[in-house]
């Protein structure tokens, strides 16, 4: 109820701060390189990462700067891994069902999400943004059969460089909630590991983020490699 309240009562500003965010905002576009192949040596592992900008690689210029590509750094020397790069700009999570649903059926081992800065622009409540997820993890399970599902936490939005306050705020309160709603449905699923996004971590670690303000730099993609690649070596 806070937060419907909330929003009710930001709205003027929001429509005034949103649309110089839109117009201000350094525009940055997908990077260049392969989104499927096969590389490393080792033993067989097959991935698939979904999602939206983030997930995309948006922040940096080629994929091997990317969350994929930091991924595969870290296990291509453990692993032969089969990949698969699966994700758009400004894609919600009912957008990411519809990509799900739209690819064909066939087994990952690994299957990597990030998702819900789009939802938390849309406004979406955390008690609905929750109900899509649960549909987007069902159809993971039923399409790709996955081993493990590493889910990427909704970034603290209020930490955003680009985001001024009040609309900072708010949708770091979005993101707080649909973390808790997220924390809640994990601990019920035998298959799914959670990795918070922990902006504030990466700032006592002097790393920024890219020069959007918005999504994620080189450095923070080798991070969230990196540990993405430790739950994965734990399961593998």
């Amino acid at each position: 109820m806070f937060l419907k309240i909330s929003t009710i009562a930001l709205i003027p500003s929001l429509i005034i701060q949103g649309n110089a965010v839109k117009k201000n905002t350094l525009r940055l576009t997908e990077p260049d390189g392969n989104r499927q192949g096969m590389i490393g040596t080792g033993k067989p592992l097959s991935i698939l990462i979904l999602g939206d900008s983030a997930a995309a690689g948006v922040g940096v210029e080629i994929q091997e700067d990317a969350l994929l590509g930091a991924v595969l750094n870290q296990l291509k020397d453990q692993y032969r891994i089969s990949y698969m790069l699966e994700a758009k700009t400004g894609h919600t999570t009912g957008q990411v069902i519809k990509t799900a649903k739209d690819m064909s059926a066939q087994h990952f081992d690994v299957v990597i999400t990030s998702v819900g800065v789009n939802d938390i622009t849309k406004l979406t409540p955390p008690k609905n943004w929750i109900q899509k997820q649960q549909q987007l993890y069902a159809e993971i399970n039923q399409k790709f059969t996955p081993e493990l599902i590493i889910a990427a936490g909704v970034p603290p939005m209020n930490m955003f460089p680009a985001l001024p306050n009040p609309l900072a705020w708010l949708f770091g309160q979005y993101a707080k909630g649909m973390n808790k709603t997220l924390g809640k449905f994990m601990q019920k699923q035998a298959n799914m590991q959670w990795i918070e996004y922990d902006l504030a971590r990466f700032k006592s670690l002097n790393l920024e983020m890219a020069a959007d303000g918005f999504h994620p730099s080189k450095e923070i993609y080798a991070l969230w490699g990196e540990q993405v690649a430790d739950k994965i070596r734990q399961m593998f």
